[in-house]
C-alpha cells in the first residue's frame, strides 16, 4: 500500500484555541489549518497538503459555481476521558463519500488515502478537539469541480479539502425534544436523483421549506416522498426513527434517502438489544392514527451534527401531534448513552466502530 506523501505548512498566525466555558456555536469556528489535494484527469490525485486555513483562490467560471458538481462528508473527532483521540466508524462516511462521487461523476479517492488524510488533519489539530460534554471536533471534507469552464459535462479538475471545527450541540435545543415540521408542498429529493448522495443540492433544495418551519418556531422539515407526497423519508439534517408498540420503525432506504452512518449504528444497536426492527413505507396517516390509539411511544432523528434527537411535537398543516409527554424516550435515551459513550471510548462498542487517531 502506497501511503501519500503529504506535506505539511504550518501557520505562523495561529489563533486562540477555545477555552472550556466558551461557546461552541455549530458551524461557526475553523482551526489553524487544512488538508487540500488536487486532481488532474492523466494523473489522478496529487500534492496532499495541510497547510494554513485560508481564502481559496477560485476561477469565476469554475464549474462548481455553475453546476453544483461538488459533494461533502460529516463526521467527528472525540476526545476521551484518557486523553485519546477518536474517530467513529470514519470508513462508513469514507464509502459514503465515494459513492456520492461515483453519483455525481466524482473521481473516488481510495479509502486509504481518504483515511490518512482524515487522520493527519486531526493529528495536527488535536489540540482543538474540546473535552466538556456534548462536545467535539467536526470533520468537514468535500470536494469541488474546478475547470473554468462553461459547458455541461462533468470536470477535468478538482479540489479534495478538510476543514475542522470544535462544536456544540447542533440543535439549541441539546437532548431536549425538537420540533418538527411536517413538509407538504416542497420536495428534497426523488428516487433516481442525488437524495441518497451527500451533496449539496439536496440541501438547497430544501432551505425554502426550512425557513417556512422556522418560522413557526420548528426546528426542521421532516420530508415526505416526492411522487405520492404520503411517505416520511427523512428530517433536512437527520434520519427518522419511531417506536410503536414495542417495534422500531425507520423509512426504507429507496433511492432518494440518505444513508446515515448514525441510522445504520441504531438499527444494529436495537436488533442487538432485541428490538424488533422494521425498514419499510411509512406514512404521515399511520404516524397520527397510531399517536391517536396511544401506540406512538418515540420519534427520535439520527445524524452525526445531532447524534440522537428526540422529536417532541410534529405538525402537518394545522394538525400539531404532540409524541408522548412531550419528552426523551428510554430507548432514544439509552441509543444517546451507548453511541456517545462508545464515541468518547467509555463504552466497548462493536469491533471497528471507533479508530484511535495516533
Amino acid at each position: 500500500m502506497t501511503l501519500l506523501n503529504i506535506r505539511v505548512e504550518k501557520t505562523e498566525t495561529p489563533k486562540p484555541i477555545p477555552g472550556e466555558e466558551d461557546p461552541l456555536v455549530f458551524g461557526t469556528i475553523f482551526t489553524d489549518h487544512m488538508f487540500v489535494m488536487d486532481y488532474e484527469e492523466g494523473k489522478g490525485w496529487i500534492d496532499a497538503r495541510i497547510v494554513p486555513y485560508a481564502p481559496l483562490s477560485l476561477e469565476p467560471s469554475a464549474m462548481v459555481f455553475h453546476y453544483g458538481q461538488e459533494m461533502f462528508e460529516g463526521l467527528k473527532a472525540y476526545k476521551g476521558k484518557d486523553g485519546r483521540i477518536l474517530l467513529f466508524r470514519p470508513d462508513e462516511n469514507i464509502k459514503r463519500a465515494n459513492h456520492t462521487n461515483e453519483r455525481i461523476c466524482i473521481p473516488e479517492i481510495p479509502e486509504e488515502d481518504f483515511m490518512q488524510a482524515i487522520k493527519a488533519i486531526v493529528k495536527m489539530e488535536r489540540l482543538w478537539v474540546p473535552s466538556r460534554e456534548g462536545t467535539s471536533l467536526y470533520i468537514r471534507p468535500f470536494i469541488i469541480a474546478t475547470d473554468p469552464f462553461l459547458g455541461v459535462r462533468p470536470s477535468h479538475t478538482y479540489k479534495f479539502l478538510i476543514i475542522l471545527s470544535p462544536v456544540g450541540a447542533y440543535y439549541p435545543e441539546g437532548l431536549n425534544p425538537v420540533k418538527i415540521w411536517i413538509e407538504d408542498e416542497y420536495v428534497r429529493a426523488v428516487r433516481g436523483g442525488l437524495g441518497e448522495a451527500k451533496a449539496g443540492a439536496n440541501y438547497v433544495a430544501s432551505l425554502k421549506a426550512q425557513v417556512k418551519a422556522h418560522e413557526e418556531g420548528y426546528s426542521q422539515v421532516l420530508w415526505l416522498d416526492g411522487v405520492e407526497r404520503k411517505y416520511i423519508e427523512e428530517v433536512g439534517a437527520m434520519n427518522i426513527f419511531f417506536k410503536m408498540k414495542g417495534t422500531v420503525i425507520t423509512p426504507a432506504l429507496n433511492g432518494s434517502i440518505l444513508p446515515g452512518v448514525t441510522r445504520k449504528s441504531c438499527i444494529e444497536l436495537c436488533k442487538a438489544w432485541g428490538y424488533p426492527v422494521e425498514e419499510r413505507k411509512v406514512s404521515a396517516e399511520e404516524l397520527f392514527c397510531a399517536a391517536k390509539e396511544g401506540t406512538l411511544e418515540e420519534v427520535w432523528g439520527t445524524g452525526t451534527a445531532a447524534v440522537i434527537s428526540p422529536v417532541g411535537h410534529l405538525r402537518k398543516g394545522d394538525v400539531v401531534l404532540q409524541v408522548g409527554d412531550g419528552g426523551i424516550g428510554s430507548l432514544s435515551q439509552k441509543l444517546y448513552d451507548t453511541v456517545t459513550g462508545i464515541q468518547l471510548g467509555k463504552i466497548k462498542g462493536p469491533e471497528g466502530w471507533v479508530v484511535e487517531v495516533e
